[in-house]
């Protein structure tokens, strides 16, 4: 096994780059703060619990019962995460009565998670 330093050292003599204008790609990068958004959006979707919430509410507007029943899981383990989801603007609540229903916040939800799954699932 080679040393690693070694490896990026000759990596480094050897390589001229290509013939991408560094330049351009550097003045067109997201900035530190979206950077710093993407990854938080990244990381709500990093749990298995958020995201089956966030696949039910695909399927139907659903109160925090209906969540407990779809996911088998208790009320206040559902509400934590669905604070979470709404602080992140992932889902939204709708208020009937004495009863909370969430869906997902917009259609852009929807859209990353489902190209997400279908990435997931090409082969």
């Amino acid at each position: 096994m080679e040393n690693t330093a070694a490896t990026a050292a000759a990596c480094d003599d050897t390589c001229v780059g290509t013939q991408a204008d560094v330049n351009l790609v550097r003045s067109k990068l997201v900035d530190d703060e979206m950077a710093a958004k993407l990854a938080d959006l990244f990381k709500a979707l990093g749990d298995p619990t958020r995201v089956r919430i966030i696949h039910a509410l695909l399927q139907s507007e659903l109160c925090v019962h209906d969540l407990t029943e779809v996911l088998g899981m208790g009320q206040s383990a559902i509400s934590h995460q669905l604070r979470l989801l709404r602080n992140m603007r992932i889902v939204k609540r709708r208020k009937s009565g004495k009863t909370v229903y969430y869906s997902l916040d917009d259609d852009h939800v929807e859209q990353v998670f489902m190209l997400t799954l279908q990435h997931l699932k090409h082969e």
